[in-house]
């Protein structure tokens, strides 16, 4: 998209150029022109280059977020497998007796 519109941007740019060549300008001098001219393609090429750096930064980003995506995807599942354990464990009525043999056991 920025793309399409760096192209349309240039294209007017090059349309107002053949403008002012053909047309001239009588406040203004051909060299004026000629200095105006170079100033806005030094801001073309200068948009095109953020451009570049911004795409790249933004390609950097998005293999990020898929990382971490994919990592967040990994961590859910075990955690549900867990909670899923834990709730399979659990038994419906726990003496403190018990309670405190399994402690002993897991110590």
């Amino acid at each position: 998209e920025v793309e399409n519109q760096l192209i349309t941007k240039s294209k007017t740019l090059d349309e107002l150029k053949q403008s002012l060549a053909l047309n001239g300008s009588a406040e203004q001098t051909p060299e004026a022109l000629s200095l105006r001219i170079a100033e806005l393609c030094e801001m073309v090429d200068s948009v095109v280059s953020q451009v570049a750096q911004l795409k790249t930064s933004t390609q950097s980003v998005l293999e990020q977020w898929r990382v971490y995506d994919k990592v967040y995807a990994e961590v859910s599942l075990t955690t549900t497998r867990y909670l899923y354990c834990i709730d399979q464990c659990k038994r419906s009525v726990v003496s403190l007796e018990a309670l405190e043999n399994q402690v002993k056991t897991l110590q």
